[in-house]
């Protein structure tokens, strides 16, 4: 998955990639920012970029953790219950 930091940057929040594609491309932006041999307004374009990716992961990653489900056996029947909103502390 390649594309420029403007490319990238222009692209609307609906229309980002998949997770993993989108923390693949994070990850390549900020290898290239450690780097710290890009112009300043280079690095600005890929800090945009990262910000959106990263967005874009959490969003997915919250998502994510409100489908998850627990299967609890209680009374001999299995109970489906979405994660975090277990009664006990685990």
């Amino acid at each position: 998955m390649r594309g420029t930091a403007l490319e990238w940057g222009q692209l609307a929040e609906e229309t980002l990639p998949k997770f993993e594609d989108c923390l693949q491309r994070l990850e390549v932006v900020v290898r290239e920012m450690e780097r710290g041999e890009l112009p300043l307004e280079h690095s600005l374009k890929l800090f945009e970029e990262g910000i959106a990716l990263s967005g874009s992961c959490r969003k997915e990653l919250e998502e994510a953790e409100g489908k998850v489900e627990i299967l609890l056996k209680q009374d001999g029947k299995l109970r489906a219950e979405v994660f975090g909103e277990s009664s006990d502390n685990r």
